[in-house]
């Protein structure tokens, strides 16, 4: 092994997904795991098996369609988990079981109800039978923040000489500072040598997942787990654009150590998932947020046009986030848009590039020009799609400032047959969004129960794209729905639609 190489473990699609709002289907999981390929991570932990059969078809269906990317499921230390993982990820080419245990003494007590004794043991039996399924396995001691020193050597030790290459010490609620996890990191890393890899797992509860992290790797941790945008539960995790890019910036203080990420994908990775999951990275977001290189002060801007250096120490284009912004519009070709997506870090398959161009006309067709956003938005939305068993034909509303609004609506249904009726129905409600969503209802006989819904504009200008995010509650499934129209309501229309095909999608 390399000692300067810092593997890359991405976790967005687990400690990511974990995020309130953040859940994502089969296909969208897919799209995001091709693209952390391209990003160039080394490990992808692709979900949990065990926890339903929507995560494990998808962790499956991942494993069928990478390349060369490692491919791991978490599973906790029990058969029933291991197996799951196991027979998941059994497609891939490189595979690898994480499975892990708690170790502090609040856990164990409060939430195994084990000894410590009765927890190495389990540990044991847990690498031992994930060793039955594929030669690279991680252990992970739950709550390392929290845990004694000597009992993680304890437990370590017998995990390593079970067959685990990699160990992973999670600062699982985000409690240590800085220096105590340097010190932390490095009596395991002393204790453990060249026996196995040592992994950092950091959370942001006080706001130093990063520091904590970059503490780690000086202390001779060489796997980091992350996930973009900082994606994860409560305040989140590590975001991989910061480690990477202050790995690459801070070579003064940190070379010889390297990654292997194309910082290039960055952005369009980060926007990827920001589009998918909903959830928009914050407008002073290191890296990736929209301000990341704004400059509003008149000596700064005096500054950067003189010399960019004065007041930035990474370029947008060191990230993929092109400066210039082309517009398209109706009379661009098809080698114009496809060379403008390649730029945006978009690789489609022909049938794919067809699609999306079609759409894109239609677009052309609603607003004079279309921006880079625009784009990202529209291919994001066409490359996740899955099977449209309702799809959208007319909607007409009429709102009223006093009184009840009404919606009408006729709806494409898709027949397992493949035959197509034409359903339409219409309904009151307490605003329009609501009229649209009981009209949609009617007609599915579904009972959808909106849980959250925001609305963005994607460019700019009085005909900006609108872009609708649904959480909708079908029954005791809660899932997700992206919309895109010129018109807000035909959009929210579209998300809650995408949402109910999501929905019976997970069912078939």
């Amino acid at each position: 092994m390399d000692k300067n190489h810092i593997i890359i473990f991405d976790t967005t699609l687990r400690d990511g997904e974990q995020s309130p709002g953040a859940s994502m289907n089969t296909e969208e999981k897919i799209q995001i795991a091709l693209q952390l390929e391209r990003l160039g991570v080394d490990v992808i932990e692709s979900g949990f098996a065990a926890a339903s059969a929507g995560d494990f078809d998808a962790i499956n269906q991942i494993a069928k369609q990478v390349d060369n990317i490692c491919v791991a499921s978490l599973a906790r230390a029990l058969e029933r988990d291991i197996k799951a993982a196991g027979e998941a990820i059994m497609p891939a080419k490189n595979k690898r079981i994480h499975t892990f245990i708690a170790t502090s003494p609040i856990h164990m007590e409060h939430k195994l109800k084990m000894k410590s004794d009765e927890v190495i043991k389990k540990a044991v039996e847990a690498v031992k039978y994930a060793r039955t399924f594929v030669d690279d396995v991680e252990f992970s001691c739950e709550d390392a923040g929290r845990s004694d020193v000597e009992f993680l050597k304890e437990i370590c030790d017998a995990v390593v000489s079970a067959g685990a290459s990699t160990i992973n010490l999670p600062d699982t609620v985000g409690f240590r500072l800085p220096s105590e996890l340097y010190e932390r990191m490095k009596a395991m890393v002393d204790f453990l040598g060249d026996r196995a890899i040592l992994s950092a797992h950091n959370h942001n509860d006080l706001g130093l997942a990063v520091a904590n992290t970059l503490e780690c790797i000086k202390a001779g941790a060489r796997q980091v787990e992350c996930t973009l945008n900082g994606l994860g539960e409560r305040a989140g995790n590590a975001a991989l654009e910061e480690i990477v890019m202050t790995i690459k910036t801070r070579q003064d203080a940190l070379g010889p150590l390297y990654t292997n990420i194309i910082s290039k994908e960055i952005y369009a990775t980060s926007r990827l998932v920001a589009s998918i999951t909903g959830i928009e990275p914050q407008p002073n977001k290191a890296i990736v947020g929209k301000n990341a290189f704004a400059h509003e002060s008149g000596i700064h801007q005096d500054g950067v046009l003189k010399c960019a250096q004065t007041y930035e120490i990474i370029s947008a284009e060191d990230i993929g986030a092109s400066k210039t912004n082309l517009v398209l519009g109706k009379h661009s070709g098809r080698h114009a848009f496809k060379d403008r997506l390649i730029t945006l870090g978009f690789d489609l398959s022909e049938d794919e590039l067809n699609s999306a161009f079609s759409e894109f006309k239609a677009l052309c067709d609603k607003k004079k020009e279309i921006f880079d956003e625009d784009l990202r938005a529209l291919v994001s939305e066409e490359i996740t799609k899955i099977p449209e068993i309702y799809s959208i034909i007319t909607l007409s509303s009429s709102a009223c400032n006093n009184g009840h609004t009404s919606a009408a609506i006729s709806i494409r249904k898709m027949l397992e047959n493949g035959e197509e009726i034409i359903l339409s129905d219409a309904a009151l409600g307490h605003g329009t969004i609501d009229a649209i969503f009981k009209a949609i209802d009617r007609i599915s006989n579904s009972a959808g129960e909106l849980k959250d819904y925001k609305v963005a504009a994607i460019s700019k200008g009085k005909d900006a794209l609108a872009k609708v995010d649904v959480k909708v509650k079908f029954g005791q499934q809660t899932v997700i729905g992206h919309g895109l129209d010129i018109d807000t309501m035909l959009a929210s229309a579209k998300a809650y639609i995408a949402a109910l095909n999501s929905y019976l999608s997970m069912k078939v």
